[in-house]
């Protein structure tokens, strides 16, 4: 099992809006990253925990326990010539961008930034890296252990 922060912006999809959804499950359409993609398709397991991460609001921070729900299928966006995630190179044949399910678990009270960065054990999460801009990065065991642990519970 791997361990995953994946952002998502609240005014696009929130974790409120991913509990309203069927089975709580979203799928996470519109990566156009390729480490991010590649985490997606190479990497993700279902079952594997997710960090599900408010990002470009005014309180970013970790808003919920969500899991991979579904494994890496064509992100169904890159299709479609009116969606701001259109890719013109990328064909049914031969996708470029994928995208994974992901359940949420569990909403829990925002766990902020500068709450991360206050934890000698959390330095080296990537989220607290200068210049990260990544949507979807791997979280250390370790650190998952101490967030659920010490932060969220």
């Amino acid at each position: 099992m791997r361990y995953w922060l994946m952002k998502s912006e609240p005014s696009v999809v929130g974790i409120d809006d991913v509990l309203a959804m069927p089975n709580q499950t979203v799928d996470w359409w519109g990566v156009r990253n390729y480490q991010a993609r590649n985490f997606m398709r190479d990497q993700m397991a279902v079952g594997d925990k997710v960090f599900f991460y408010h990002s470009s609001c005014p309180q970013p921070g970790i808003a919920g326990l969500a899991e991979v729900a579904k494994k890496a299928y064509p992100d169904r966006m890159q299709f479609d010539p009116e969606s701001p995630y259109f890719d013109p190179k990328s064909t049914p044949e031969n996708p470029r961008w994928v995208n994974v399910d992901v359940r949420v678990t569990q909403k829990t009270r925002l766990v902020g930034l500068d709450e991360l960065r206050a934890h000698p054990e959390l330095a080296h999460l990537r989220i607290l890296q200068r210049g990260n801009r990544l949507s979807i990065t791997p979280i250390d065991p370790a650190e998952w252990d101490f967030i659920v642990r010490n932060l969220i519970t």
